[in-house]
């Protein structure tokens, strides 16, 4: 089959611009202390997760239990929960994962820890816990040191659980263009959270790991990062968001459309808002990069004169932001050239919960 073949709007994956974005950010972690857990959130897709664990991941990040509950039914063996699971209906799930798989969660509420407690304890079993620390995303997370030791102490104090270290991510640099506060913020951030693992060891908390991390300045990280899980996981694909920021990586990922309508003045195909979502910088057509754009629901226009084009003809878009522009399709074209080499569902989309 070739893409000429496929329905549109569909979601392309070049094979080997992929293998090649895999094998720069294996040379961006060889000889740090950082091993890749790349995000799940970024494709969704359990057979791009286990290409990444044969290629050396230490385990997949995802964002949702649903994910996490995808990842382990399909034997990804190690999921890294990088949010908190707070709501008592989730808990039963969450302990049969920690079950099945080296499951971990974050946490940075004392009552959540308990509560993970109990859920543990009634099957048995471990449910290893990260404490998130608050690095400036002003998101979730404990704001000082001592409120991290107190967590991480209550963690190790029950039989359930197992403290797994710290979880710092900084998710307001992923998209800072300005490369050089990009570089100081890193610094700043590492500086932050070596200091803290010193004070947990201190004062006996030996701490395993700290996570974090982004595409968006994983190859900006100190040889020495304290860091050593890096939950990147759109370097896989890219995007126009990311493109901004001259990163080592090829753009990977297109939405397919076919043109519908050509007049004089415009060229409108068939993917539009609820295909291409529009939550940071706008997607582009490669074949007419500066063409002004109209997006509503079901249409972009593309204002052009005189377009050769014709109703039928194909055009390739690059999203503006990968991941949430895979989550509105249930598959995934892996390409070579125009060939389609594999088609793989998107077992997680939409998994909210």
């Amino acid at each position: 089959m070739t893409i000429t073949e496929l329905e549109t709007p569909a979601l392309l994956a070049d094979q080997s611009i992929m293998e090649e974005n895999a094998a720069v950010m294996k040379s961006i972690t060889a000889g740090s202390r950082m091993r890749l857990f790349p995000h799940y959130k970024s494709h969704k897709c359990p057979m791009i997760a286990k290409k990444q664990m044969e290629l050396g991941a230490g385990g997949i990040t995802c964002a949702k239990l649903g994910e996490a509950d995808d990842l382990v039914r399909e034997g990804i063996p190690t999921v890294v929960i990088a949010n908190q699971v707070v709501q008592s209906e989730k808990l039963p799930l969450l302990a049969s994962l920690a079950r099945r798989a080296h499951l971990t969660v974050c946490a940075d509420d004392e009552e959540n820890i308990l509560a993970l407690e109990r859920a543990m304890a009634e099957g048995g079993g471990v449910l290893h816990v990260l404490v998130e620390y608050e690095v400036g995303m002003r998101r979730c997370g404990a704001e000082s040191f001592e409120e991290v030791l107190r967590l991480a102490q209550l963690i190790g104090a029950q039989p359930h659980l197992s403290f797994h270290g710290i979880q710092a991510y900084a998710g307001q640099l992923s998209h800072e263009e300005n490369g050089e506060t990009r570089r100081r913020e890193v610094l700043r951030i590492e500086t932050e959270a070596a200091r803290l693992k010193g004070y947990l060891e201190e004062r006996g908390v030996l701490v395993p790991n700290v996570c974090g991390g982004s595409t968006g300045y994983a190859a900006e990280k100190p040889e020495d990062t304290v860091y050593t899980q890096l939950q990147a996981g759109s370097y896989l694909f890219m995007d126009s968001s990311y493109q901004r920021l001259n990163l080592p990586f090829r753009q990977a990922l297109y939405v397919l459309t076919s043109v519908v309508s050509v007049k004089p003045d415009r060229v409108v195909v068939d993917c539009g808002v609820k295909t291409l979502t529009m939550d940071q910088h706008a997607p582009y057509f490669p074949a007419f990069p500066e063409a002004e754009l109209s997006f509503s629901e079901e249409h972009t226009t593309i204002f052009t004169e005189n377009s050769d084009l014709l109703p039928g003809d194909m055009l390739l878009c690059v999203p503006g932001h990968c991941c949430t522009t895979v989550n509105t399709f249930d598959r995934i074209h892996v390409i070579r050239g125009e060939d389609v080499l594999h088609v793989w569902p998107i077992t997680s989309r939409g998994k909210a919960q």
